[in-house]
C-alpha cells in the first residue's frame, strides 16, 4: 500500500530489520501500557480495569483516522490495503474460544510474549498451552476444514456491510469509543469503591 516511501529507496533486504524495530517498539508499548500483567488484562471482564479496551480503542481510532487522512492527502491508496476474507461462522466460534482463553489465562497470544520477555511464569505456561492448541488444531483440521471455510463473505468491511462510507463509519466509531471511555470510567469508579483499592496495584 502507499507507498509512503518512494519505490527503490529501501531495498527488500531491510524488510526484516524494519519488522524487528517495529516489533520491539510494539512490545515496549504493550509493556508500558501494563499488558504484561494478567490482572490488568482480565480486569476488563471484572469491571475494575478497562485499560485493554481503552488501549485498543485508541489504537483503532488513530489507525482509522490516520488512514483516512493519508488517503485524503494522496499518500496512500486504501483500495490497495489487503482485507482478510470473512468466514463468519468459524470466526464467531474462534472469538468465543479465544475470549474464554483470555479470561482463564489472562493473556492473548501477543501479550503472553510481552509477559515472557519480563520473566512471567504464568505467561510461559499460557504460551505452552498456546502451542499445544496449535498442534491439536493442525491435527484435527482435516476433520473441520469444511466448517473452517464456511460462511465466506469475501473481503468485506463493516462499512460495506452497513452500506456507508469509510469516513462516516470512522466518525461513528470515534463517537462510540468516546462513549465507551466514559462508561467504562463510571464502571471502574463504582467497582473500585467495593474492593480493596490496593488489591490490583
Amino acid at each position: 500500500m502507499g507507498p509512503l516511501i518512494p519505490l527503490g529507496q529501501i531495498s527488500s533486504g531491510w524488510d526484516f530489520i524494519i519488522a524487528l524495530i517495529i516489533g520491539i517498539a510494539f512490545g515496549f508499548i504493550l509493556e508500558a501500557s501494563g499488558f504484561s500483567s494478567s490482572r490488568n488484562i482480565t480486569g476488563v471482564f471484572y469491571g475494575y480495569n478497562f485499560v485493554v479496551l481503552r488501549f485498543f480503542f485508541t489504537a483503532v481510532i488513530v489507525a482509522m483516522i490516520g488512514l483516512e487522512y493519508f488517503d485524503y492527502m494522496g499518500w496512500i491508496d486504501l483500495n490497495m490495503i489487503y482485507i482478510l476474507p470473512t468466514y463468519l461462522s468459524p470466526m464467531i466460534v474462534g472469538a468465543i474460544i479465544m475470549g474464554v482463553g483470555f479470561i482463564i489465562g489472562g493473556f492473548c497470544p501477543g501479550t503472553s510474549y510481552t509477559a515472557i520477555a519480563i520473566g512471567k511464569l504464568d505467561a510461559i505456561v499460557f504460551t505452552l498451552g498456546l502451542f499445544l492448541g496449535i498442534f491439536i488444531f493442525s491435527e484435527i483440521f482435516p476433520y473441520i476444514e469444511d466448517f473452517y471455510y464456511s460462511g465466506n463473505m469475501g473481503n468485506i468491511t463493516i462499512s460495506e456491510v452497513l452500506g456507508i462510507s469509510n469516513k462516516l463509519f470512522t466518525f461513528i466509531f470515534v463517537i462510540i469509543a468516546v462513549i465507551a471511555f466514559y462508561v467504562t470510567w463510571l464502571i471502574e469508579k463504582k467497582v473500585r469503591k467495593t474492593i480493596n483499592p490496593y488489591k490490583f496495584e
